[in-house]
């Protein structure tokens, strides 16, 4: 196995929304990681007869985060702010 792991970074989302776009484009990526997550943890269920632990806890997490993402747009928003959006992705290629 190679110490050498390939990392590649690529830009998602980079610019000014208003916050009804940002409220937007941001629930919806997380809307769809919790669907896949659920769908995840069902074909889990269905396989093992258990719930999977991994699936659950990203649940949780994306859960909050959508509940802390509502406040700050709900605050800009209240404020007639704007919202400056940068995400990055960023990928490692690991050894099987």
């Amino acid at each position: 196995m190679s110490n050498n792991l390939e990392t590649t970074h690529h830009l998602l989302i980079d610019g000014e929304f208003s916050t009804e776009e940002a409220q937007t484009i941001l629930m919806t990526l997380i809307g769809d990681k919790i669907r896949f997550h659920q769908q995840e943890n069902l074909s889990h269920e269905e396989r093992f007869g258990s719930s999977s632990e991994r699936s659950r806890f990203r649940i949780d997490q994306l859960l909050q985060t959508r509940s802390d993402l509502t406040a700050v747009i709900n605050e800009a928003k209240a404020s007639g702010e704007r919202l400056a959006i940068n995400c990055n992705i960023e990928i490692t290629r690991l050894s099987p």
